[in-house]
């Protein structure tokens, strides 16, 4: 019993280690590497009137030369007056156009973007989302990695962090879901990318036959991509480097933030199969130690397998948290860390049996 006890340690210990450091040189881009090549920032824009203002302002400040870029803004059959906010605030900015899926008979966030990417012109498109903020370095972060010749990218895509604990959760998920990404990309094996950070050549979009491969379920837009590039053998390289972070809001209730998750997860069951069997694998093992004080009546000595989970989960965030833009004190990651891994089945079993719902 001792020696199977210290054998699980020893492994999560181990893979953990792996983890941290395939992350070492997160955010440490080479400074001395200029690249300046065109991109097109596609974005698609649902009912979204209140977030124009700031979203064009962010766009506007981005420290690239306007003529290297171009921002085509997709409104996606909005009931609100986003059409008509978004082409007043862009009336003077050459480099900003509107598109409308009306127009086209074109529906739903993929048709939006598909509308935008036909229309760009640029060799490199980069994706965010309306309610988005990207910070001003972020088309040079990705200007570098485009000139290396990566076929598709994703970056860091944090959550602003608030005192509500909705937020907590989130921002925590957020954390604990980058560190495992970033880290599996990092050896080899990308499996998610946000698509509020996300870029790829437009001749990889073309040669992957756009989104028409990835409509197994309504989410995954950005997943789905990435799972055809990873089949096809594509370059795909990741941007972390300070500047090039895109932030946004969390969702403000919990209800909210269960219907968002129960959509991600539910894009989870069309990954590759080899990164189903590693996610599984690395959840169930957590999820062992979480539960591993029920398993206390049969012997006293399963009680340790938790507090040295809970002590590894502890520098694993302490010491990535802030490459991630993140602050969490040890006691929230103590009781984040076990919301966490609880809300992986929460969510799993909304996905597979519940009615998910859709914007």
């Amino acid at each position: 019993m001792i020696i199977l006890i210290l054998l699980s340690i020893t492994i999560l210990i181990l893979i953990n280690l792996l983890l941290m450091f395939s992350l070492i040189r997160l955010n440490n881009g080479s400074k001395n590497e200029t690249y300046e090549v065109n991109i097109s920032i596609v974005i698609a824009a649902k009912n979204e009137v209140e977030n124009i203002n700031e979203l064009i302002n962010y766009l506007r400040n981005l420290d690239y030369p306007p003529e290297m870029f171009e921002v085509i803004l997709v409104d996606d059959s909005s009931i609100d007056n986003t059409f008509s906010k978004l082409k007043e605030q862009t009336v003077l900015l050459r480099n900003f156009s509107i598109l409308s899926t009306k127009a086209s008979g074109a529906s739903g966030k993929r048709e939006a973007l598909s509308l935008g990417i036909s229309n760009s012109k640029y060799p490199y498109i980069l994706i965010t989302d309306a309610d988005c903020r990207p910070e001003r370095t972020w088309l040079k972060s990705y200007s570098k990695k485009f000139g290396q010749g990566y076929d598709m990218l994703f970056g860091i895509a944090p959550f602003f962090q608030y005192k509500s604990l909705v937020n907590r959760v989130s921002c925590f998920e957020n954390l604990r879901s980058s560190v495992l990404s970033f880290s599996m990309a990092s050896i080899g094996l990308p499996y998610t990318a946000a698509a509020r950070n996300f870029g790829f050549s437009n001749s990889t979009f073309k040669s992957l036959q756009g989104y028409s491969k990835t409509k197994d379920t309504k989410s995954g837009d950005d997943d789905l991509l990435l799972r055809e590039a990873v089949r096809n053998k594509m370059e795909i390289g990741i941007v972390a480097e300070s500047g090039s972070f895109v932030y946004s809001e969390t969702k403000k209730t919990f209800l909210e933030y269960f219907q968002q998750k129960a959509r991600h997860t539910q894009t989870s069951f069309h990954y590759l199969k080899k990164h189903q069997l590693v996610l599984g694998f690395w959840h169930l093992l957590n999820l062992a130690f979480i539960f591993s004080p029920l398993l206390m009546v049969f012997n006293p000595l399963f009680g340790i397998l938790l507090p040295a989970k809970l002590l590894i989960d502890i520098s694993v965030v302490k010491s990535n948290q802030k490459k991630f833009s993140y602050n969490f004190s040890t006691s929230e990651i103590i009781y984040l860390q076990i919301i966490y891994e609880i809300l992986l089945v929460i969510h799993f079993l909304n996905a597979r049996f519940a009615e998910v719902k859709w914007k």
